[in-house]
């Protein structure tokens, strides 16, 4: 790392990005950057620290730079351009992560889903406990000089997580995702495992995936779950509207009772593997007990609001596995309410894949409504709608528009979830303003 240069991020909004951003700003380095004018939720934290954000251009580059490139942006954006004709020094995003991990005692966080939730808790339980640097792919980012821990979201899309090397790693699920870039199940399977070669102290992984079983490390390799094969165990879970709460086994040894306001299986399983690396780290139980209370969750994930006399849920979600977790939180915290899920799907490649997949998760839902398909960077259409995924749903499957959300107005004291990775939030806010009109003209 360099103190003499300013590192400029092309695409600093993304939520890599953004969070690895303020990892810098906050060690002391100088940092700028630049990304679309629109208006995104990873933006807020980097103006309130005062970091400076330029539209694209040619022009933000000069003399005394080092670029970090986000991945999705080629070698042939005109900034990019710009700084190899410059000679300058350009870093891609995976690689100054890699980069940033020595001197700590580093702990990655991958899988096909769970990674962001995961890499959220860890970060909070030991950040809660000892100087922790942090990023987590929902844009947060920390940077904390001399910090004993750094904990980081390791994302698996075309091998970026190859540059990392970290001291541990959890591996949440193996699972066929990024239609766009994998081949199928196999070459996933392959990457994790090239991934498992590089780890350097201990690998924790879900005990029911079928591929994380299949894994060779020359680490010790222990398995979380609920099952009497795994090495950390979660026994006697109670789940109630107010979270959940287990008792804890390494083996045949109770390592305590802990209680998590959270919700949904996942987050029982997330949270055991915290543990899992707490209790290797020595960390003490009580501790960890007490920091897991405490935690609320990331953005974008099973983030409420109330308004009127509806709860609004949004997520992240946006693969089959996902929907299922979220609809599952959403069936414990309220037993009694009527669900409804508004899903957006996200890309052309991942609706065909899953076509089949989507209708079954989305049956958990008591009513279901689709948004048109959000398409990519790397594809602007393709040979599926929203429409042909609706035609598979039973419980439902319009697809609603942007200027007319009026249909969900006639659910009242019931819940909806809006979930996809795209811009799903913009039918959010239609409908909260359709709901919010209506409010006012019944009163």
């Amino acid at each position: 790392m360099d103190n003499n240069t300013i590192y400029h991020f092309v695409g600093i909004k993304g939520s890599g990005m953004s969070a690895l951003a303020m990892i810098l700003h906050d060690q002391g380095y100088r940092v700028q950057g630049s990304d679309i004018e629109q208006y995104t939720f990873t933006q807020r934290d980097l103006e309130k620290a005062g970091v400076k954000i330029m539209p694209f251009a040619a022009e933000n580059i000069h003399a005394g730079l080092t670029i970090v490139a986000g991945n999705s942006f080629p070698d042939t954006h005109p900034e990019i351009q710009a700084a190899k004709a410059l000679d300058l020094k350009v870093l891609r995003y995976p690689d100054l992560l890699g980069e940033l991990l020595a001197g700590h005692t580093s702990i990655g966080v991958a899988g096909a889903h769970g990674k962001t939730s995961t890499t959220g808790l860890l970060a909070h339980v030991l950040g809660g406990i000892a100087p922790t640097s942090f990023l987590v792919g929902d844009g947060t980012g920390k940077g904390i000089k001399n910090s004993q821990f750094f904990v980081f979201e390791a994302d698996e899309y075309r091998r970026h997580f190859l540059a990392q090397a970290p001291d541990y790693m959890i591996m949440t699920n193996i699972d066929f995702d990024h239609p766009d870039y994998y081949h199928g199940i196999d070459d996933v399977f392959d990457a994790f495992q090239t991934e498992a070669n590089q780890v350097k102290k201990g690998i924790f992984a879900w005990g029911d995936d079928p591929e994380l079983r299949k894994l060779k490390a020359n680490v010790p390799v222990y398995y979380y779950g609920t099952s009497n094969r795994d090495d950390f165990q979660a026994r006697n879970i109670l789940r109630t509207v107010n979270g959940s709460e287990f008792d804890v086994y390494y083996h045949d040894e109770n390592l305590g009772h802990y209680v998590i306001h959270l919700f949904g299986e996942h987050n029982v399983l997330n949270s055991l593997a915290v543990i899992a690396v707490s209790h290797m780290e020595k960390i003490p139980h009580a501790e960890v007990a007490r920091e897991l209370l405490t935690f609320q969750g990331v953005k974008r994930r099973f983030s409420e609001r109330k308004m009127a006399d509806m709860t609004i849920i949004d997520d992240y979600a946006h693969h089959p596995s996902e929907i299922k977790a979220t609809l599952d939180a959403a069936r414990q915290k309220y037993p009694d309410k009527k669900i409804i899920a508004v899903f957006q799907p996200h890309t052309f490649s991942r609706t065909i894949a899953y076509m089949d997949d989507f209708a079954k998760s989305l049956s958990l839902a008591d009513v279901v409504y689709l948004t048109e398909i959000f398409s990519s960077a790397r594809e602007h259409d393709g040979k599926v709608s929203s429409a042909d995924l609706g035609a598979k749903i039973s419980k439902g499957g319009t697809v609603l528009h942007l200027n007319n959300m009026s249909a969900l107005l006639e659910y009242h004291n019931d819940v909806v979830v809006f979930m996809g990775a795209g811009d799903v939030q913009k039918y959010e806010k239609a409908y909260e303003a359709l709901l919010s009109d209506s409010s006012l003209k019944n009163n």
